[in-house]
């Protein structure tokens, strides 16, 4: 964002407690936090920023996570107030729920970014609220009553030129030989970082339901996936379930994919959905994923209802079998790619920079 920001002419300042190799450049501002504690580390990050921004002017603050006074709020994992209140939720079984809602309670460092959240939000001027989604605007309106001149929707964008299946068409033969995948196999591609979120249990029963020996799930992620593991095998799903483990190169799988799965409980805007739809993968996920707003279920893949529906997830995996269904699955994703660009988002957000410029 802060380069494409840069490249159409305005000057950007990152601050951060720490900057990834090559990314700190010289108008970045680096701020001391160190504590024994994360809850510490982000007490003295926000007396930083507050020092920083004491002294120096900016048109815009644009925040990624609660702070004590900016002009736009970009909460990229959501609001806190709603991990706080409803993160039990992500989980399938009573038992993990109950003990998610025990963790929430004495989680010091979530509990410390709810409380910084609402005093930003409930007081006299608070800022934009750029929800990366619709479904993530609906938490920010349960929890806060703010006025629709503070709410703004913003969805997550893709880099067109990286991700272009025209790119690199030899990635995907690649990977499918490395897995040893047949040329007649269907491969249905989850990645993921969070496997109990993200639906991966889900998945792997609904495949054993599809009970079609051309259909392989390859999952990539870093996760230990050993339980995951031992129910493929318990389903009878051994040798077509495929742990790829972690990637740096996610192009190669989208390539190598017949389509996207992700069975999600929570996700605010899934960029793996939005890579895949402009890779021309058709796409699987749920309600409770907003990147399913830029879809059409039925045109680009299909939105599940409800995470846990394993039948209904079967048979949008059986029908992803289909070749003739897919090819006009692909076609409809492609046509997705100005949607999804950097320049709409940057646009759309240039739009929003202007519209606080008004109100002030």
């Amino acid at each position: 964002m802060a380069a494409g920001l840069r490249g159409r002419g305005h000057e950007v300042s990152l601050a951060a407690t720490s900057f990834g190799e090559g990314i700190r450049t010289a108008p970045d501002v680096l701020l001391p936090a160190r504590a024994a504690t994360r809850v510490g580390r982000y007490g003295r990050f926000l007396d930083a920023l507050d020092a920083h921004l004491s002294q120096t002017r900016y048109d815009v603050v644009h925040a990624m996570l609660p702070v004590r006074r900016c002009d736009v709020y970009h909460p990229h994992a959501g609001i806190a107030a709603e991990a706080v209140a409803s993160g039990r939720l992500k989980h399938a079984g009573t038992v993990q729920r109950a003990v998610a809602r025990v963790g929430a309670r004495f989680n010091a460092r979530r509990q410390r970014f709810a409380q910084v959240e609402r005093q930003l939000l409930v007081g006299p001027n608070p800022p934009v609220v750029l929800c990366l989604s619709e479904y993530v605007k609906g938490t920010v309106q349960k929890h806060y009553d703010l006025p629709d001149a503070k709410l703004a929707t913003l969805l997550n964008a893709v880099d067109l030129a990286k991700f272009d299946p025209a790119r690199r068409p030899e990635a995907g033969t690649q990977v499918r030989e490395r897995f040893a995948i047949e040329p007649d196999q269907m491969v249905g591609l989850m990645i993921a970082q969070d496997f109990a979120r993200k639906g991966l249990r889900e998945a792997v029963l609904a495949a054993s339901q599809v009970q079609d020996p051309r259909l392989r799930l390859m999952v990539v992620g870093k996760e230990d996936p050993g339980r995951y593991r031992q129910l493929a095998s318990e389903q009878g799903l051994a040798d077509r379930v495929i742990f790829a483990g972690p990637t740096t190169d996610p192009y190669s799988f989208y390539r190598a994919a017949d389509f996207f799965v992700l069975p999600t409980r929570h996700d605010p805007c899934s960029l793996v959905v939005l890579e895949s739809l402009a890779m021309g993968v058709p796409v699987i996920s749920t309600v409770f994923n907003g990147a399913c707003e830029i879809m059409h279920s039925g045109t680009h893949g299909v939105v599940l209802e409800d995470p846990g529906d394993l039948n209904a997830l079967a048979e949008s995996m059986r029908q992803m079998l289909d070749a003739e269904r897919r090819r006009a699955i692909t076609d409809a994703c492609l046509q997705l790619r100005p949607a999804l660009s950097y320049d709409r988002h940057l646009d759309d957000l240039l739009q929003i920079y202007d519209r606080i410029g008004a109100s002030r």
